[in-house]
């Protein structure tokens, strides 16, 4: 099983790779955000939490997506699945990187 840290590695050399004018402090930030907001998650594995919206953020940044897609990647369970807020994220990342979170949020509602 691969640490954190590894997953944080793997995502973050995705990004210089596929989306190499991404915002590095912007994603930094967000990671940093999402992984205090899901601290005390587990995923049924017993991982960590956060290796699922690394995971997801490493495919967003593969198919070359922006720093706001990459960071909604990061932070998409946060609204739903934390104490986190669209204005929250509003506020410390972006307007656009809030709506992109409140619209996964919405589209994993949707069955």
């Amino acid at each position: 099983m691969e640490t954190r840290e590894e997953h944080y590695e793997s995502m973050m050399q995705a990004v210089k790779r596929y989306s190499p004018a991404a915002d590095l402090d912007v994603i930094q930030r967000a990671f940093e955000y999402a992984n205090e907001k899901h601290k005390k998650q587990l995923r049924k594995s017993g991982e960590p939490y956060i290796i699922h919206p690394l995971a997801v953020a490493e495919i967003v940044a593969e198919i070359g997506l922006d720093t706001d897609a990459i960071a909604a990647a990061l932070l998409h369970d946060t609204i739903e699945d934390t104490a986190a807020t669209h204005e929250q994220i509003a506020e410390l990342f972006s307007p656009t990187i809030a709506n992109l979170v409140e619209g996964v949020s919405k589209l994993t509602r949707v069955h």
